[in-house]
């Protein structure tokens, strides 16, 4: 079996550095509160101070009157050997030995004005302050404001129930040994302590009452009563403790020479001479603590527990931020690449289906072309007034013989001249897309997150690719259309009558009004509609075609290749700073990393001792 001191000092050891990691709540239960200490609840002017200061063997705590205790202090004894110089060391000044009590004193006053200004107000935030002595046994106390039943000038009136409600806090937790003083010259039935752990721990397994200011009772009263367990019974016993007299702390009397007075107060008194064994501080330190060493060994298993719940956490929480990189160049590398892949297999889920996003590039073709060509302006530019102009311009001077072949031409190439604007749509369109797609996907890699450099290199050299392959896919698709103009399908006109309808018009004027009737007009509008019909059809099918292979496609194959040849040529330096991290998040991985050694290195050593 471990003994005492190493099983309670290695918890003290714990529970300091768990506070240094500010490993002290937040969801769930923490390390901090899985380990046993003891909360010292009182009300004001109930001797709490004294029973600290008697408990620690120095006189180190702020006087005064009203409430002196503003803040919480969390207060950690370690016992050293006999013969070593005592000293005090506070978690907000870590490289600083007190080895002057009195500046203890000074510092907690100081610290304490320092969160709550020179007021009378109070703030949950602790103190936390280690004493390390031959005189002590090791331990845990959390000394905490005492309650009042009235606010005083200078505070608000919610200071009542603020108090409570700190307090209660910490009482409240399953883990905490409530220490409850009262003062023996009131009625304990009216002790606020007892009345507040009655309530947090009804079965009273975790509170232990303590008894001061017996010396100061009337004549002819004694707290036999309490002390013995008649008036109010607990589970664990009673102790009483004789403070220092007001003239003993003006006169600044060694706490050593008070413990002694205590120990011949009690074995001189005729009325608890019978308990002196069992009463005082001295006994009050080692009853505290040989409970907490039990209390500690019981909880072994649950902490245990709870630290390989914590470790699995943690190691899955360090999986999903990255674990460190390495600094050589190879693994940096190796690092970019990795991430670029992973990239990329998101980026083409997205394409080909197993994350959304890529049907809206079949939207473009299915809809958005479709609609694009419909709205053309073929009517307008194949009306009847438009054809005979146009076919009248072609024929100059010279009337055509047969059938209006030059007008018949510059119909079409004016009509499928507007076939380009829908095409080079359908490019921005399908690029704008794979544009949304490269951002969706680079939000969406894991990997990617914790390296912000390295994600807006990715996206300049995908977005500077997509934009090569929409330039390659405009100049496709515009070929497509001249293709059209440049060669016509001479069947489709070999199958027309090209003979004109020679029916004179009476309503047209001019040196050229009678070559033609309205009729003759009409059905060569006709003829290139008709013609413009097929293309239209032809270019519904080959623009998507087109747009697909020269930007779809490539952006599949070779989105980041140039970028792969980029990286290959660049110095260490310089694929260090790809891999610069955001700063909150290497702050995260290096807390989670310390937390883990903690809970690793507290796992270890509780299971080095805990079975001794």
């Amino acid at each position: 079996m471990a003994t005492m001191e190493s099983l309670i000092g290695l918890v003290n050891r714990i529970q300091r550095a768990c506070t240094v990691l500010g490993d002290h709540g937040g969801e769930g239960m923490s390390l901090w509160e899985a380990l046993p200490s003891v909360a010292v609840v009182g009300g004001q002017s109930s001797g709490k101070s004294s029973v600290l200061e008697s408990v620690v063997g120095r006189d180190f705590l702020p006087r005064g009157s009203g409430i002196v205790t503003r803040r919480p202090l969390v207060l950690q004894l370690h016992k050293t050997d006999e013969g070593r110089a005592e000293y005090a060391e506070f978690l907000h000044a870590p490289k600083k030995k007190f080895a002057d009590f009195a500046s203890v004193r000074k510092e907690i006053s100081d610290e304490t004005d320092r969160i709550t200004g020179k007021s009378k107000q109070i703030s949950n935030i602790p103190i936390h302050l280690s004493i390390y002595s031959p005189n002590v046994v090791n331990l845990t106390l959390i000394d905490l404001p005492g309650l009042t039943k009235v606010a005083v000038e200078g505070q608000p009136e919610s200071i009542v129930e603020d108090i409570e409600n700190m307090v209660r806090s910490y009482v409240e937790k399953p883990n905490c040994i409530i220490l409850a003083i009262s003062p023996a010259n009131q009625d304990i039935a009216t002790s606020d302590a007892i009345k507040l752990a009655r309530e947090v721990d009804p079965s009273g397994e975790r509170t232990f009452g303590v008894l001061t200011k017996l010396d100061l009772m009337d004549k002819g009263t004694n707290a036999l009563d309490v002390l013995e367990g008649r008036s109010y019974r607990l589970q664990h016993p009673w102790v009483g403790i004789v403070n220092r007299s007001q003239a003993d702390i003006n006169k600044n009397v060694d706490m050593i020479i008070a413990r002694k007075k205590e120990r011949e107060y009690f074995e001189t008194s005729p009325e608890y001479g019978h308990l002196a064994h069992k009463m005082g501080s001295e006994y009050l330190a080692k009853l505290l603590s040989q409970h907490l060493e039990r209390v500690i060994r019981q909880r072994i298993p649950s902490i245990i527990a709870l630290i390989n719940k914590t470790i699995d956490e943690l190691n899955a929480e360090l999986d999903r931020i990255g674990r460190p990189i390495a600094v050589d160049s190879g693994a940096q590398l190796y690092t970019i690449l990795e991430m670029c892949r992973a990239f990329d297999r998101v980026f083409k889920e997205h394409l080909d289906g197993g994350r959304p996003g890529g049907d809206r590039i079949y939207g473009v073709f299915d809809h958005q072309l479709p609609a694009a060509l419909k709205k053309l302006p073929f009517d307008r530019h194949l009306s009847l007034k438009n054809v005979q102009k146009v076919v009248s311009e072609a024929d100059g001077y010279q009337p055509h013989l047969i059938a209006p072949e030059q007008g018949y031409r510059r119909l079409i190439d004016g009509s499928i001249s507007y076939f380009k604007g829908p095409a080079e749509a359908s490019v921005d369109a399908v690029h704008f897309v794979l544009k949304e797609l490269v951002r969706k996907s680079i939000a969406e890699t894991e990997e990617l997150k914790r390296f912000p450099t390295l994600q807006s290199d990715i996206a300049a050299a995908a977005t500077e690719a997509l934009e090569r392959f929409r330039d390659e896919s405009r100049k496709t698709v515009l070929r497509l259309v001249d293709m059209e103009s440049s060669y016509l399908t001479v069947d489709f006109f070999r199958k027309l009558h090209a003979e004109p309808d020679k029916t004179p018009n009476p309503n047209q004027t001019g040196p050229n009004a009678d070559r033609y009737t309205d009729n003759h007009f009409r059905r060569i509008g006709s003829n290139v509609s008709s013609y413009i019909g097929m293309v239209c059809d032809t270019l519904k099918n080959s623009i998507p075609k087109a747009v697909v292979y020269c930007q779809v496609r490539e952006a599949k194959r070779s989105l980041l290749n140039q970028f792969y040849v980029q990286v290959g040529k660049r110095e260490k330096e310089r694929l260090g700073a790809m891999l610069d991290e955001d700063p909150a998040l290497m702050e995260r991985r290096t807390t989670i990393a310390k937390r883990l050694e903690l809970y690793k290195s507290a796992r270890d050593e509780i299971d080095s001792v805990a079975w001794k």
